[in-house]
């Protein structure tokens, strides 16, 4: 029986692609609300009453990096080395993005609607000054700039001011990535029936939440938000094939099956409850599947790019009546502008970022050196328990990167 462990390829797969085709549809899917096209709604849900086709994408984002950080974390690198990697894929491009934002992107929309740049970098309320630092953390603390957005369709139709709309993922993505670090850390990926444990009951709460059984977001506070396991619970089943790659079967008749039961419970009713699983095992199945798009990423891997920077170009372009111009041009404007930003963001932050990877500073190695040999029993703490062994393919390489 061929398994997913067996045929998928950490070198030779066409994720880039896949994560590409989703951060165009959360493009799609946001120009409802940003241009007010599609009646001002998020595309998909003019279909379905779970979910639009940018929280298709978001699904999918989170599952592959769920499937793609987990067999990272199985393989021998410490708890340390795997949160460093994780921080360099992560922040520096998203910290440039918030820097362009607020002086780049922000001042050039005030002056478009005022006239004059006076009252931007001294604005009293959410000032530009204090954008970066307050958003620096992926914790969202700012989400506008000098009460600005007014004239915007996303002001008008839905009363809401916000410079990166999408860019609450983020947050949740490396919480996820907090989650993986600590259970390779106890050991619990070694013995995958422990993690296993822990994903299945994510994605059990997570049904529970979809099937308004037991009020999780009373219970606890944990689950106040509703989003944390939306997001949660396709990562968690990414998790389980990665634990469980040589037990899964990979077969077409069910990936055919699944994208079935996809398409039709979007459609109908019970996406969230399991239609989503079907499509995550169907994007696998592609991504393996698709071997004429491997070479997709050869120019550079533009996903997380253009992910960080749409919503901002698309709220920027409606401070000139981008959406005026129609459909067509609003979109072709977009994506260029997205595909320009998200090639400079990966050849002069992200790639040079990577390079990192590997990097420990002279006075950590230094303090090693001092410390032998308890250093070395204390790096030992810090290995993922019970794998032994070369390292596997890591998400920062080109061909793994897993995120929004």
């Amino acid at each position: 029986m061929t398994t997913v462990a067996s045929a998928f390829n950490p070198r030779a797969n066409s994720i880039g692609f896949v994560r590409w085709l989703m951060a165009f549809m959360v493009i799609f899917s946001h120009a409802g609300p940003l241009g007010g096209f599609y009646g001002g709604k998020d595309l998909g849900t003019q279909w379905s009453d779970e979910q639009s086709f940018g929280g298709i994408a978001v699904c999918g984002f989170f599952f592959l990096s769920g499937f793609l950080i987990t067999k990272s974390r199985m393989g021998p690198s410490s708890t340390l080395r795997f949160f460093w990697r994780r921080v360099l894929r992560i922040f520096p491009a998203w910290w440039v993005t918030l820097l362009v934002i607020a002086f780049v992107l922000g001042p050039i929309a005030w002056l478009r609607e005022r006239g004059t740049l006076a009252g931007y970098f001294d604005a009293q309320v959410d000032s530009p000054l204090t954008y970066f630092f307050n958003n620096m953390t992926l914790i969202l603390g700012q989400f506008n700039i000098a009460g600005m957005g007014t004239t915007t369709p996303y002001w008008t139709d839905h009363g809401g001011l916000d410079w990166n709309g999408s860019a609450w993922t983020l947050a949740s993505e490396f919480r996820a990535y907090i989650l993986v670090g600590i259970l390779g850390m106890v050991g619990a990926l070694a013995h995958r029936l422990v993690a296993s444990i822990v994903a299945v009951g994510i994605i059990g709460l997570a049904t529970l939440q979809w099937l308004n059984v037991g009020e999780l977001t009373r219970a606890t506070t944990a689950f106040s938000d509703y989003r944390v396991l939306l997001l949660m619970a396709p990562f968690a089943f990414g998790m389980l094939f990665a634990l469980w790659g040589d037990r899964i079967p990979f077969d077409d008749r069910l990936a055919v099956a699944a994208i079935v039961v996809a398409v039709a419970t979007y459609g109908f009713g019970g996406w969230l409850v399991f239609g989503q699983y079907a499509f995550c095992y169907f994007l696998l199945w592609f991504s393996v599947r698709a071997t004429k798009l491997q070479r997709w990423e050869r120019f550079g891997d533009f996903s997380y790019g253009i992910y960080i920077i749409a919503w901002p170009l698309m709220q920027f372009g409606a401070y000139f009546g981008l959406q005026e111009y129609g459909w067509v041009v609003y979109h072709l404007v977009i994506v260029v502008g997205c595909h320009v930003y998200a090639y400079l963001s990966w050849h002069l932050i992200e790639k040079p970022a990577m390079s990192l990877k590997n990097w420990t500073p002279r006075w950590l190695a230094w303090l090693y050196r001092k410390l032998e040999p308890g250093a070395s029993r204390f790096r030992r703490l810090l290995h993922s328990v019970g794998f032994h062994g070369a390292e596997q393919a890591d998400p920062v390489s080109p061909r793994l990167t897993g995120v929004k």
